[in-house]
């Protein structure tokens, strides 16, 4: 489990999950729902060093940049299944410092217009996390026809996939067969032969981009992806950006707020990340709120019958999860197909539920059936984290995640040696999936260009109230993080939702979703410090 892919996930899995489990179990056990900072105290990590800002750019757009601003786009019909929806292809320089001599890259955008009655209040983009979830895909599956009908009424609902995923040009990496192989590489090595093995796993990955996608890995950051979201504001005419952003989403959102606080409407970054924190901090704290969300479940799990986990607290349920993982590293389970369950799938299997507490009940049963000695079911739940269909296809989410990682933060570890110094850190944090965690924070050392980004604050000064939405037990983006990120922003509010599961909008509470209804439709921003329940 590559822990610097955990940032991804706003729904993306509930949404593939219903996709892919419809065979197994009930229609409506898994929501066919798709949704991988003022004033309040930043993150220690933040306190102790501080990052330098973020730096607004000019208001004024560079004349190379004029004919990308005033181009027209040529909508059309989506088609098949998309009715409604208006599809079109909007250029962006490749490199935005040399506009004339990089060329160009093509992003895909798509639409729906608002539907009345009232006003219409612009545009709304949306951006379902990642790095590498397809916003164009999300807004089509979900945001379009089901984010609140009072919403929809009043905003043309309007996506733009980031460079290089999906429908933007999108980075790829390995073949199907080898993505399989990688997804089950021993990510617990007991010895030096296992840590060779997983370092040219990871080689193999990074060369593999390099082959197949050299043009792009240099310019698929999140500054630059941010830039091109400029860009499609000012080609559908608005002059503010009206945005919802969730778990990467809410990172691209306030890189946007930074570059460009004078052009920020209704920003809503609901699950939020905090820029000041380096990567290996980033890796460190969502070990730990994996563990948190695994405590929930476990709790949970032993008010149940079917639960293998009971008994004795989340203490004993994370001891006897562990041995679980150990059983499989030397005795992987049969799964009814030609995949066995390895220790790495099960672990991603487990991680990926924690996403969506309305999961839970799909985990119970996988690891009772794991128990009984079939796999099958942590197997879809693990294809589901990665999107790789019944098919054996995969999306290009895992190879634009580790793309737009590596590329904006340095590697939190550059060698072996590293991780094994961090190991009683990692450990301490998640006994069930430290070391998963530690050895596959390892990823970008072996990435074939050097991260042009790094830890940063931003203050977007003179920006419109944003609105950040923190979940007590959010696994993928700890709570902190959005204190952090609002105790940042200039203009922050957080809202917090005291719950579970990875983002709070459109997700049940009824207390979160008016307040971020009010907030797009009315543009007053909750109280300080309101709390949901």
């Amino acid at each position: 489990m590559d822990s610097t892919r955990l940032l991804r996930r706003s729904g993306t899995f509930a949404a593939a999950a219903a996709l892919l489990l419809s065979a197994v179990v009930p229609a409506d056990a898994v929501p066919a729902r798709a949704p991988e900072p003022g004033g309040v105290a930043g993150s220690a990590a933040a306190a102790a060093s501080p990052a330098p800002p973020l730096r607004p750019l000019p208001t004024a757009v560079p004349a190379a940049l004029r004919r990308y601003y005033g181009q027209k786009l040529a909508w059309h019909s989506c088609g098949g299944k998309r009715a409604g929806f208006e599809c079109a292809t909007l250029r962006a320089p490749l490199d935005y410092a040399a506009p004339r001599r990089g060329g160009d890259i093509k992003l895909a955008v798509s639409r729906k217009k608002a539907t009345g009655p009232g006003s219409k209040l612009g545009s709304l983009m949306v951006n379902p996390g990642g790095p590498g979830g397809s916003a164009v895909g999300f807004l089509q599956a979900f945001a379009g026809t089901r984010y609140p009908r009072s919403v929809r009424a009043r905003y043309d609902m309007v996506a733009m996939d980031p460079r290089g995923v999906a429908g933007s040009e999108p980075v790829t990496c390995l073949s199907d067969a080898r993505m399989d192989e990688f997804a089950q590489v021993d990510q617990t090595p007991d010895d030096d032969a296992e840590v060779r093995r997983l370092v040219a796993a990871y080689r193999e990955y990074a060369n593999g981009c390099a082959a197949r996608s050299g043009r792009l890995l240099r310019h698929v950051s999140t500054v630059e992806a941010a830039r091109d979201m400029d860009l499609f504001r000012a080609v559908l005419g608005d002059d503010k950006l009206h945005y919802v952003g969730a778990s990467y989403g809410t990172f691209l959102g306030a890189t946007y707020a930074g570059l460009f606080p004078s052009r920020v409407g209704r920003l809503v970054l609901d699950g939020a990340l905090d820029p000041s924190l380096d990567a290996q901090s980033v890796n460190r704290d969502q070990t730990a709120g994996f563990q948190t969300a695994f405590e929930s479940f476990a709790e949970d799990c032993a008010e149940h019958e079917d639960c293998t986990l009971a008994g004795g607290g989340p203490g004993v349920a994370g001891t006897r999860l562990k041995a679980f993982f150990d059983q499989l590293d030397s005795q992987p389970l049969p799964t009814g197909t030609r995949r066995d369950l390895t220790e790495s799938l099960a672990t991603t299997g487990v991680i990926s539920a924690m996403y969506d507490q309305a999961a839970w009940p799909l985990l119970r049963r996988a690891l009772s059936d794991a128990q009984n000695g079939d796999g099958a079911l942590l197997l879809r739940l693990s294809d589901a984290y990665y999107e790789r269909d019944e098919h054996g296809s995969y999306t290009n989410l895992m190879a634009a995640n580790s793309a737009v990682n590596c590329l904006d933060q340095a590697p939190p570890f550059r060698s072996p040696a590293g991780v094994r110094r961090a190991l009683p850190v990692f450990e301490k944090a998640s006994p069930a999936f430290g070391t998963s965690f530690a050895w596959g924070a390892l990823t970008c050392a072996y990435w074939p260009v050097k991260a042009t980004g790094g830890p940063h604050r931003i203050t977007a000064r003179g920006a419109a109230p944003i609105l950040v939405v923190g979940t007590t037990r959010d696994p993928a983006t700890p709570y902190r993080w959005a204190r952090g990120l609002a105790g940042q922003l200039s203009s922050g509010r957080l809202l917090t939702y005291e719950g579970d599961g990875h983002t709070a909008y459109n997700r049940g509470s009824s207390c979160v979703d008016s307040a971020i209804n009010d907030y797009l439709l009315t543009t007053t921003a909750p109280p300080a410090q309101r709390r949901c329940t």
